[in-house]
């Protein structure tokens, strides 16, 4: 045999089947690679989440405020100095923000347990029906039943002509004791607190270093090509990015102002609060608008006793949100930024997995860059086809 493969002879000897697993051996390979090195990636990314989460979310918040640190740099103000003005005013937009909330927050938070409360009443009316219905089936079941089943059901086993008395189950292990609520409050508390600190001090970093690390990604590649082609993703990518949470969060505004109107005009208590968090919630695709439904609709079953009234919270809200996503969003973010919605919605639950809430907040801007990046790449424009929409 030649060392060079198989000679045209023995391709003709061969037969057809062995012939293109020999020619597709190594496509075969490649794809267990990939496999492989995907299924690695997740696990990386499942048990790294405390590592990987901060860099993430500051990369992304590093794309969205590059362009006004580029604006302060036409006024000569070296990068350093105009990320800390960034940087310092985000978190002063959090801390007002914050400040902003906590009235609405505690008010709800005071007027939970009399919500609950009548939740409860409610579903006590609602079941007294169920239950008499139940116990009239019993009843009926236990009358056409024959008299000699049911004698031997009552009647107890005898020992010695005296009944034996059932065994008495065992008694419950005491169940362990939960942590506090101040305790996990706190404990939560202390580690979001620890992890948008992390956050903020990347994104300064990143702000301050400018362009550095795209540089350092350029030098890295051989080819002429390719340094070109890495520059033009990486200004795709950030453009993209800005973008998308420039126009979901001006989509997300008008939105807010809608729900908090219409709740108003519904008789919804809180209806600053429930404007504020579709702000929020709206930048998870699909998740943000069923949690938002969901947390209506237990709201006004707690506080109205009309049906209709009850219905009409939610149904107002998935109105809203239908409007929105079929009308306003496909001419906020253009043909750029369209995305396959099976695609999107397998990955909000695919890093919703990986990193919680965290990661159904970044899942989008993920997906828009691997897009980028995909279309920009010959083996991989497949993976591009299927994101886009």
């Amino acid at each position: 045999m030649s060392p060079y493969g198989a000679s045209p002879i023995s391709k003709v000897l061969m037969p057809p089947d062995a012939l293109n697993d020999r020619e597709n051996g190594l496509d075969a390979r490649t794809v267990s690679l990939v496999v492989v090195a995907v299924v690695a990636a997740g696990f990386a990314l499942y048990f790294g989440r405390q590592l990987f989460q901060p860099i993430t979310i500051a990369v992304v918040l590093n794309a969205l405020f590059r362009p006004v640190v580029r604006e302060i740099n036409r006024a000569r103000i070296p990068n350093a100095l105009a990320a800390a003005v960034v940087v310092l005013a985000l978190m002063a937009a959090l801390v007002v923000g914050g400040y902003m909330l906590s009235g609405p927050v505690q008010q709800w938070i005071d007027s939970a347990p009399q919500s609950f409360e009548a939740a409860h009443d409610k579903i006590e009316r609602l079941r007294r029906p169920v239950q008499k219905v139940t116990a009239i089936a019993t009843k009926i079941e236990e009358e056409t039943q024959p008299a000699s089943a049911t004698t031997n059901a009552t009647t107890a086993p005898e020992k010695d002509g005296e009944p034996v008395k059932p065994a008495q189950p065992p008694a419950p292990a005491p169940a362990p004791q939960a942590p506090g609520i101040v305790a996990g409050f706190f404990g939560t508390t202390a580690a979001f607190i620890t992890g948008a600190l992390e956050v903020l001090l990347m994104l300064y970093l990143l702000l301050a270093s400018g362009d550095l690390f795209v540089q350092k990604l350029v030098k890295m590649l051989p080819f002429r090509r390719d340094k070109e082609v890495a520059r033009k993703v990486v200004g795709d990518i950030e453009v993209a990015v800005a973008r998308y949470m420039y126009a979901t969060l001006l989509i997300n505004t008008g939105q807010a102002i809608v729900v908090a109107v219409a709740m108003k005009l519904l008789g919804v208590p809180h209806w600053i609060l429930w404007g504020l968090a579709t702000v929020v919630l709206e930048f998870v695709p699909y998740l943000g608008a069923a949690v938002m439904i969901g947390l209506l609709a237990v709201t006004a079953f707690t506080t109205f006793d009309n049906l209709g009234h009850i219905l009409a919270v939610p149904g107002t809200y998935f109105v809203i949100t239908s409007l929105q996503n079929n009308v306003v969003s496909p001419y906020a973010y253009g043909n750029r930024l369209r995305l396959n919605p099976v695609a999107v919605l397998i990955g909000v639950l695919l890093w919703w997995f990986l990193w919680g809430i965290p990661g159904a907040f970044v899942s989008v801007p993920i997906l828009a860059a691997v897009k980028i990046f995909a279309d920009r790449t010959e083996n991989l424009k497949a993976v591009g086809e299927f994101l886009g929409e």
